[in-house]
């Protein structure tokens, strides 16, 4: 992963506080264990298989972390980031964006205002 990609997408990570009392394992870095993400994620191995030589940690480390990041909605906060700063470069192409009832929830009642392509 780029350092550049990983300047934008840490503030994003939510911060995990270690008890004082029994704090047990140190945590693996949220950076390696992102890599091991994405190396299953790339590669399609199931996460129970995921070679811990590489230093990505166990699958299931990564499986869990996966979990958390999700719904603490880092992902979704990842990808306005994104569409922001590619949209305030002009490199996005708006004429062809799609909305699909599968990602938006479609409100019953609610006037919607369609484009006659």
């Amino acid at each position: 992963m780029s350092d550049e990609l990983w300047d934008r997408l840490e503030p994003l990570l939510p911060q995990r506080e270690r008890r004082f009392r029994y704090p047990g394992r140190k945590p693996l870095p949220d950076r390696e264990v992102l890599c091991g993400i994405l190396y299953v994620l790339h590669t399609g191995i199931q996460w129970e298989y995921l070679p811990r030589e590489l230093g990505f940690g166990s699958g299931m480390t990564c499986w869990r972390r996966l979990r958390d990041w999700n719904e603490a909605g880092v992902w979704q906060r990842l990808h306005e980031v994104l569409l922001a700063e590619l949209n305030a470069a002009s490199r996005l192409d708006w004429s062809r964006c799609v909305i699909d009832s599968s990602h938006v929830r479609a409100l019953k009642g609610a006037s919607m205002g369609f484009v006659k392509l």
